[in-house]
């Protein structure tokens, strides 16, 4: 019998909403630096703009996009009724934008030395979800 109730006392997956302008933005050309401009509450853009710096090796660049991206997704996980814990899943495409800022800002936080926020950041992705680190970390 399926009633409806966590059995394991977690709180349930955390489910953002999806930003179909963003994606628009993103899919008809527009540069990551001009839709994070237009829609600076959007994770993704932050997130991409991190991951470029990262692959130039512009690690405090990467480091201050990815930290944007990250805070401007806990909000969005706060609005979608998130309270600090519990899963963020990877599975979940609107979920990603934030998962991708915070596996940046652990790569650039691990570039520039920073191995208490590295780890951090690490365990809080593992958090989310387990398959994220896979999906996000070399």
């Amino acid at each position: 019998m399926n009633t409806g109730t966590n059995l394991l006392g977690g709180p349930p997956p955390t489910h953002l909403p999806a930003q179909p302008e963003v994606d628009a933005a993103l899919a008809g050309g527009g540069g990551a630096e001009d839709v994070a401009a237009a829609h600076p509450a959007a994770s993704l853009p932050w997130a991409l703009l991190a991951e470029r710096a990262l692959d130039e090796g512009r690690a405090v660049t990467a480091y201050a996009f990815a930290r944007t991206g990250y805070h401007r997704g806990l909000d969005a996980l706060r609005r979608a009724g998130w309270r600090g814990h519990g899963p963020v899943p990877w599975s979940h495409e609107p979920n990603r934008g934030f998962l991708r800022a915070l596996a940046a800002l652990q790569r650039a936080a691990e570039a520039i030395g920073e191995a208490p926020e590295a780890e951090r950041c690490r365990d809080f992705l593992r958090d989310c979800d387990p398959a994220a680190p896979a999906e996000l970390l070399p």
